[in-house]
């Protein structure tokens, strides 16, 4: 058969395809399948490649908050084993507030209330840490330290029922030295003593208009100062950013207002101010909030002073330098007429210097527009805001409102002085200040200095030197005596009496007279030991006196007081323990060397009986001591208030009577022992060294240490009739500042007295040969 001829089968027929059981086709084309194998390969290499690098990329940042906070990754011990915990270090965990006030409590230390650093206090708080002060009877919490937490973010905590927080901050805090506290009320030539440091005991968050970013604290503490009240203390400011806390400054307030953030210069930025007033003396610090290119201290508390001028302009200079005399109105008035001159050119801080005294004219201005009722009173006010010219009207209306006002000249401790010294050396022509000098001059430095100063003036006319010597024709006559008695005679001395007197050797106000003694009169002779000569306490040896060469007799007279009150008080002490009082009259007066003596007549006083130690005779006069006698209580009861202080104290007296072989030397019997037979023995409780804590005052009868120990009594070397009360006081710190445990037996604390014009108490000391008065010396840190 001829063979036929097939056509192509097309693509997809059946006929294509395999028969079942035929014979197996050829495989698919090998170069195919092996380029999908790769792709697979790829892709899983890359996923290999990606997982690796966010591993790797976990780990890296794992590592840094592990350098930087552990505590961001202290859950991963959750699920780590015990040897492969991650160590935290000496990094504190964060701990919720029981937690921490709990450990706070542990240590002895008191948490205070929190104050929120921002809107939600449970973010983040201020902690103030307190500590309880040692022998303390009021405000006895003491600030310690200042702490910041911050509620923890971390997933192990923020999970919990209660808020952690662990602590971005911490700032130690100490009170300010005492004698920066109490400097506004000391003068400008005190020196300044070394002294301790002040509690402070509160913390407040200042609130309302503050400068920002940051929060403002104030710590403040309060000091008792005579009848008032000091109020000091330390702004601290919190760094939002670094999250530190910046102590800024220290201030006090002599008038106890609490300092305030104020608009004063125009800079739109409020700055704070701290009042240090007194009376009607108006002194007010400002301090602007200046940068600092610090890191951790991006800016600071800067005072606006007076001490230096801004501008090198000599009215301008003029201007400042009234104005610290305290004349800050006619300063202000000055500044703004030189500001119109310049026209515009001015500096920042010239403008803030002309703020600050604008600032205290316009306190000034509104005391002096205040309806006074005393006479003195408006005169002052006109005077401080350089009314010279209204203050002479007041002078002038009356008698009465010139005598008073002669008082206040005379009672001036230079405030007003300097203002009139300023005010003429600017203006050296001007009557109304001439005047007011003149008077000043003539009640403090007499008649005399007052007229060859008013007639030295070059340019003083005929009709202003009529009036001005009108002025001081009013002081004249019955005001002289009314200024004298102004100043009562404050006097302390030991007295004797002696026989013989030569007038030559005393000075007196009218020399030509004799001295003389009237029907049953004998001669004392004084020795001075202390007097108040108007302004302030004098003590012997008495130097740098600056004696007139005429008048001596009247110099002594009035600077002693003797003119108002020429009384003193002779106190002698009986047998029996009794006082028995005798007034003399002071006749004259003698200064040889540094000793000052006076010489009073009044009638005889007992003598010394049977060679009995007794106090010697005191001489005072009325004005002199006001006599402080605090309630005894026992050293029994002081214990059951203080046991600790008690402790010390019986064993530093039983060391006391050891030394001075009163006891045996040899082991101090323990406490019990010594409180068996000392609990008994009566102690006072008084602030003597005028740092608002007690001291311990212990005076030991003659009979209470024959008591301690019966049989060696009669080799103590004196007849126990004869013996006198010895004295110990302890401080606030339980350490001895007085004793009369001395060697020579000589001296003897006698009695606590107040003095007037000083806060402190002081002793009464009855030494070999005198009396002596002693005042605690901050200073010194002894009884001076």
């Amino acid at each position: 058969m001829a063979n036929r001829s097939r056509k192509p089968t097309p693509k997809g027929s059946k006929l294509n395809q395999p028969r079942a059981g035929g014979m197996k086709r050829v495989a698919k084309n090998p170069q195919k399948k092996l380029k999908r194998g790769s792709w697979l390969s790829s892709m899983l290499a890359i996923a290999i490649l990606l997982s690796s690098a966010s591993l790797i990329m976990a780990f890296a940042w794992i590592s840094v908050l592990f350098i930087f906070n552990p505590d961001q990754v202290s859950w991963l011990n959750k699920i780590l084993p015990a040897w492969a915990q991650i160590p935290l270090g000496n990094h504190e965990r964060p701990q919720t507030l029981k937690q921490i006030q709990l450990d706070l409590s542990r240590k002895n230390q008191i948490f205070g209330e929190t104050l929120p650093i921002n809107q939600n206090a449970k973010n983040s708080f201020l902690l103030p840490v307190f500590q309880q002060r040692a022998n303390c009877q009021s405000d006895c919490k003491e600030l310690v330290e200042l702490r910041v937490y911050q509620l923890s973010e971390e997933l192990e905590f923020k999970s919990q029922s209660e808020n952690y927080y662990y602590l971005a901050t911490q700032l130690p805090v100490t009170g300010p030295e005492e004698s920066f506290v109490i400097s506004p009320l000391l003068d400008e030539t005190s020196e300044p003593d070394v002294s301790i440091s002040l509690p402070l005991t509160e913390v407040q968050r200042f609130e309302g208009g503050t400068p920002s970013p940051g929060v403002w604290f104030d710590l403040r503490g309060k000091r008792q100062q005579g009848t008032g009240t000091i109020t000091y203390g330390q702004v601290i400011y919190y760094n939002l950013e670094r999250t530190n806390l910046l102590q800024m400054l220290y201030w006090t307030s002599p008038n106890g207002q609490l300092p305030k953030w104020q608009q004063v210069t125009g800079d739109g930025t409020k700055e704070l101010v701290v009042d240090q007033s007194i009376g009607l003396e108006t002194h007010l610090q400002v301090y602007q909030v200046k940068p600092l290119k610090l890191f951790f201290k991006p800016i600071q508390l800067e005072a606006i002073t007076l001490k230096s001028s801004v501008l090198k302009d000599s009215a301008y200079q003029n201007a400042l330098s009234i104005a610290r005399s305290g004349l800050w109105t006619p300063a202000f008035e000055w500044l703004k007429f030189i500001k119109k001159q310049r026209k515009g050119i001015w500096t920042e801080a010239a403008q803030a210097q002309m703020d600050l005294i604008r600032f205290h004219s316009q306190l000034t201005k509104t005391q002096a527009e205040k309806t006074w009722a005393s006479p003195s009173q408006e005169v002052l006010a006109d005077l401080i805001d350089g009314r010279w010219e209204k203050a002479l009207q007041v002078f002038e209306a009356s008698p009465h409102n010139a005598q008073e006002i002669a008082t206040l000249l005379k009672a001036d401790e230079k405030r007003l002085w300097n203002r009139t010294a300023e005010a003429l050396r600017v203006n050296p022509n001007r009557r109304e200040v001439q005047a007011w000098f003149a008077l000043i001059l003539k009640v403090q430095q007499g008649e005399e200095h007052a007229d060859s100063w008013l007639r030295a003036q070059p340019k003083i006319t005929k009709d202003n030197l009529a009036y001005i010597q009108g002025l001081l024709a009013r002081l004249n006559g019955e005001g002289t005596s009314q200024i004298s008695s102004t100043h009562l005679s404050q006097i302390v001395g030991t007295v004797q009496p002696i026989t013989q007197v030569n007038n030559a050797e005393w000075l007196q106000p009218n020399s030509s007279a004799d001295l003389q003694l009237t029907d049953n009169q004998v001669w004392y002779q004084v020795e001075v030991s202390a007097f108040h000569d108007g302004k302030r306490w004098l003590n012997s040896p008495f130097e740098n006196f600056n004696l007139p060469k005429i008048d001596t007799a009247k110099f002594f007279w009035k600077t002693l007081g003797i003119t108002s009150d020429p009384e003193i008080q002779i106190v002698v002490w009986l047998p029996n323990g009794e006082q028995q009082i005798t007034i003399a009259a002071i006749k004259a007066v003698q200064l040889r060397g540094k000793v000052l003596r006076l010489l009073a007549a009044g009638p005889k006083i007992p003598e010394n009986q049977n060679n009995v130690l007794q106090p010697k005779p005191l001489a005072l006069t009325n004005a002199a001591l006001e006599w402080v006698q605090p309630s005894p209580i026992t050293l029994q009861q002081l214990h059951q208030q203080n046991p600790q202080r008690v402790k010390v104290i019986l064993s530093s007296v039983w060391q006391s009577l050891q030394k001075s072989r009163e006891v045996p030397g040899g082991a101090i019997p323990s406490f019990e022992q010594m409180q068996e037979k000392l609990g008994d023995w009566p102690v006072q409780v008084v602030d003597l060294t005028n740092n608002a804590q007690p001291e311990i005052i212990l005076t030991i009868s003659p009979a209470a240490i024959v008591s301690l120990n019966q049989s060696t009594h009669e080799n103590l070397g004196e007849n126990p009739e004869k013996r006198r009360d010895r004295t110990i006081i302890f401080s606030d710190s339980n350490k001895v500042i007085y004793t009369d445990f001395t060697g020579n037996y000589s001296q003897r604390l006698s009695a606590i007295a107040k003095l007037s014009d000083v806060q402190s108490l002081a002793l009464l000391v009855e030494n070999a040969h005198n009396y002596s008065l002693k005042r605690w010396s901050t200073k010194n840190q002894r009884f001076e």
